[in-house]
This record gives structure tokens, C-alpha cells and sequence, in this order.
């Protein structure tokens, strides 16, 4: 399976955590609803079967990361 362009999960925690700190990324995750991602968390998201590549892009937007962590 190619990953090129795609974020595998363990990469997208870790991207999570690094831009917003271990706790407020797992709050994030688990209590932000983002309308972008059809009324769901994070969290609901990856189960849903969302690409966390995907995932990633929203919440920069979201909480307007700088261009050069996305």
C-alpha cells in the first residue's frame, strides 16, 4: 500500500500532539465537533473511515495552523 501523500495514524497523533500538547490533543479529538467532517469529532472521523491526511486539514484550518507545520 502506497502512503504517499497520506498521513498513517500513528503520524497524525503524533502531528496532533506536537501542535497542540498531548492533553488538549486528546480533548481535541475527543470533544471538538467539526461541521467539516459531517457534525463529528476526530475521533468519530477515524472510525468512520476518514483518512486521518484528511482529518489533519481540517482541524489546521480549523485552528488556523501556520502553512509550514501542516
Amino acid at each position: 500500500m502506497s502512503y504517499r501523500g497520506r498521513v498513517r495514524l500513528t503520524h497524525f497523533r503524533e502531528l496532533m500532539a506536537n501542535e497542540f500538547g498531548e492533553v488538549r490533543a486528546t480533548s481535541l479529538a475527543t470533544d471538538h465537533v467539526f461541521a467539516e467532517l459531517d457534525g463529528q469529532t476526530v475521533n468519530q472521523a477515524l472510525e468512520a473511515g476518514w483518512e486521518p491526511r484528511e482529518i489533519w486539514k481540517v482541524v489546521c484550518v480549523a485552528y488556523e495552523v501556520p502553512r509550514e507545520r501542516r
